[in-house]
């Protein structure tokens, strides 16, 4: 046998409990989290471990305790900031209680994300985190799935009407009504939004809007219903014209900016409730030569360090990335304990970060 495979060939329990003078059971009962052991075995045990590289084989603990010790999170879109926000908390939060984490993207497609779900249940992980791109009126059949494999799950960022889990969400209504109400407290009465729920055929009407609010996923329906009860409480009609409901792409968000821009009573404030919406309206904006706030008064949502740097520093709705990821991880971490009572839904709150990209439309 040659030195590099010799090398190659991962040490044993046996080998570890020799090294550690100890039995294989206590080994096992070290390395795997359970029963009683003496703190100095478990150094003594955990030092050897290390020198001869072992790692426990998960296949196997998972016959021993009924646990894999990892939790799955399925999200719509890992690149977005606010994801990767929430995410990092998580992980961090979880690693602590010794679990590792499986994060699986679905790009906002609920095909993939039922593939998603499914690998995560077939790897049999402990718990379960769901960002679902299904609409708040219509859980999606996979949630099911979790429950028959009796998989503790939290929902996060997004909730569903008649879904008793545990979910953990921001007030976007109340932010967004705080946003806008900013836009108009400035003599703003012609205000964009950008995005609105994803439709085939626009709304025309505030019943049809209701419809597609209904419809819609729960984070973008909230939103929406924040701006026009800002809309409302000020007595400005609305106006079908200044809300998209295009795919949600800054390319999308771009043409759609240019399109408000264009028309005959254009806006005067955009309000854009994600980041690329955001950019979008930006990058509009200067392709048709125009500037914020002079021209159009921008907010955005997700606020994060590039927003403080830009000229002038943009005015953001900031949300608790780390507290949401946090209690997320919190809330299933008891599930998988058996500790938690009845399901929660817990609605965190989001903070307005005035800045200098709002000022009083031209002429007033």
């Amino acid at each position: 046998m040659t030195e590099h495979h010799r090398n190659s060939v991962p040490p044993t329990i046996s080998q570890v409990a020799q090294a550690a003078g100890v039995g294989r059971a206590t080994v096992a009962r070290t390395l795997g989290g359970y029963g009683s052991v003496s703190a100095a075995t478990r150094d003594r045990v955990m030092r050897a471990a290390k020198e001869l590289g072992y790692r426990p084989n998960a296949v196997a603990r998972s016959m021993t305790t009924g646990e894999t010790k990892t939790v799955g999170l399925v999200l719509a879109d890992v690149g977005n900031p606010y994801f990767a926000g929430v995410l990092k908390a998580f992980t961090d939060t979880v690693h602590r209680h010794g679990y590792d984490v499986l994060v699986l993207s679905t790009e906002e497609d609920l095909a993939k994300e039922a593939d998603a779900v499914g690998v995560l249940v077939d790897k049999q992980v402990d718990g379960l985190v769901l960002a679902s791109a299904a609409s708040r009126n219509a859980p999606p059949p996979h949630l099911e799935l979790v429950r028959a494999r009796g998989i503790p799950m939290v929902l996060v960022d997004r909730l569903f009407d008649s879904v008793d889990i545990d979910t953990v969400v921001i007030n976007n209504r109340e932010a967004a009504r705080e946003a806008v109400s900013e836009l108009i407290g400035s003599g703003h009465r012609r205000i964009g939004f950008v995005w609105g729920p994803v439709t085939v055929e626009p709304a025309t009407s505030l019943p049809e809007m209701d419809e597609v609010i209904a419809r819609s996923l729960s984070s973008d329906g909230e939103r929406l219903r924040g701006y026009l009860d800002a809309l409302e409480k000020a007595g400005i009609d609305f106006d079908t014209s200044l809300v998209t409901h295009v795919l949600k792409n800054e390319h999308q968000a771009t043409r759609a900016v240019i399109g408000m821009l264009s028309l005959a009573d254009p806006p005067t404030a955009i309000f854009a409730t994600e980041s690329d919406a955001l950019v979008g309206a930006i990058r509009a904006l200067r392709q048709m030569g125009l500037s914020y706030p002079e021209d159009v008064s921008l907010i955005g949502f997700d606020d994060s360090s590039w927003a403080t740097i830009m000229s002038p520093p943009l005015s953001m709705v900031s949300q608790p990335l780390e507290q949401l990821g946090r209690l997320t991880a919190d809330c299933l971490l008891e599930r998988i304990k058996g500790t938690a009572a009845s399901s929660t839904t817990h609605v965190l709150e989001a903070t307005f970060m005035p800045r200098a990209s709002v000022a009083k439309p031209r002429g007033r």
